[in-house]
């Protein structure tokens, strides 16, 4: 969340701010800021009551020491301690109240965020050729049906719609595809971690997720549980309520994890294949960084997910996600968007976002070096890879004319000896 300090200090310029992200985030700012009054209003008066009971209490002791009587000033001394105790109730339920308002609030958006909404974004550069096709190339769909490695129809039978079962050497692409990007992760400095996918509601408002998401998540009511969306949340919840060594800093680690999404108001949007589906795996960088260093942290992370597809050899294109198109504990966010020969566009497979010091003020997130005070943390991730969406890149570009698809010679020592073609 935000510094209430920071809103109260510069309410014109968190405006503005905030204006950049949309009308909804700005509207809050105006309950904000009067329960902050509000608040401040009451602690005034309850340290007023709790000096003038001070006063009383050793004017009491006096009079008793004089051997006078003190019951009219014990009377008053109860009357002030009744209005303490209403003070502190209203003072509590303000507090709640300003919490609930701080959490409705994004982050900042960070200058280099491109004004605008979702088709607002703007593309720095773009990496290899489309690949042409000498036949007409098929979907992933199509081929993984031909193929029987891809089943819909079973995966809805079972679980309904947005599912799906994979099958044969798909299976063995997809793992071959995991540890391809835990071996060099585990080379940049990354530690591997297989996560919980399930958290309780304090990990999904510590990383942003609740309550702005709350209706993507499956929530499970008779255990206070949650699936997760993104590894990213099970990470940064590692250290939640810890004082890291600032020498330690950063500290950075990769989790592989299966995930979750209701996909709510998507109805009617990439219903083909495997694209857009209720459960799927991922590879996911977290980092906690010292704030000096977040925007360095970001474009390094930024580098692994490029020089991830660059070795898959998947034509891409990097693009500063808008401020409008923003999660909300994000102040910046890059996508890397693969080309998918059968759709004639680039498509999102990876991402990649600096929260700044948003994520680690709900979560407790600090450092502590040999002098000076804790201090927040700022947090990044980034999608190494989506399993799903990188498999059908991989089966649209490399697919032959024969039907079947080649393997990228660089997740061929992962599979079994001299599998270079899959569905051959």
């Amino acid at each position: 969340m935000l510094d209430i300090k920071l809103i109260r200090n510069d309410p014109a310029g968190i405006r503005a701010e905030l204006r950049r992200r949309g009308e909804k985030a700005e509207a809050a700012l105006d309950t904000l800021l009067a329960l902050d009054v509000r608040r401040r209003e009451i602690v005034v008066q309850v340290e007023e009551k709790r000096a003038l009971r001070n006063q009383v209490s050793e004017e009491i002791a006096a009079v008793k020491r004089s051997g006078g009587d003190a019951q009219e000033k014990i009377a008053a001394m109860r009357a002030v301690g009744e209005a303490i105790k209403l003070l502190e109730a209203d003072l509590k339920a303000v507090e709640t109240e300003l919490e609930d308002e701080l959490l409705q609030v994004p982050n900042l958006a960070d200058p280099s965020a491109p004004d605008g909404g979702e088709e607002d974004f703007e593309v720095l550069y773009s990496w290899g050729e489309p690949r042409r096709f000498h036949f007409e190339p098929r979907d992933h769909l199509d081929l993984g049906m031909a193929l029987d490695m891809i089943d819909m129809e079973r995966g809805g039978k079972v679980s309904g719609s947005r599912f799906a079962y994979l099958k044969g050497d798909l299976v063995l692409l997809q793992f071959a595809l995991v540890q391809f990007a835990l071996q060099k992760l585990m080379g940049k400095g990354f530690r591997p971690v297989i996560p919980p996918v399930l958290v309780r509601d304090e990990a999904m408002y510590g990383t942003g997720f609740f309550p702005t998401d709350m209706q993507q998540v499956y929530h499970i009511e008779s255990d206070a549980l949650n699936l997760v969306g993104t590894s990213e949340v099970p990470l940064a919840a590692l250290h939640m309520d810890e004082i890291l060594p600032e020498d330690d800093l950063p500290v950075r680690y990769v989790g592989y994890s299966s995930c979750f999404r209701r996909e709510a108001g998507a109805a009617g949007k990439d219903t083909r294949g495997i694209f857009r589906v209720h459960q799927f795996d991922k590879v996911e960088m977290f980092s906690f960084c010292h704030p000096d260093r977040s925007r360095q942290e970001h474009d390094f992370m930024r580098s692994i997910e490029e020089e991830v597809l660059q070795e898959l050899g998947l034509p891409y294109r990097a693009v500063n996600v808008a401020a409008g198109d923003l999660g909300a504990s994000a102040a910046k966010k890059y996508d890397l968007e693969a080309w998918i020969p059968t759709q004639e566009r680039y498509r999102e497979v990876t991402s990649c976002s600096n929260c700044t010091d948003y994520q680690a003020r709900r979560l407790k997130a600090r450092a502590k070096g040999k002098e000076g005070g804790p201090f927040l943390v700022h947090t990044l991730n980034g999608t190494v890879v989506a399993v799903g969406r990188t498999i059908i890149a991989l089966m649209e570009n490399y697919q032959t004319a024969e039907g079947t698809i080649a393997v990228p010679e660089v997740l061929r020592s992962f599979l079994p000896v001299g599998k270079t073609m899959l569905g051959a």
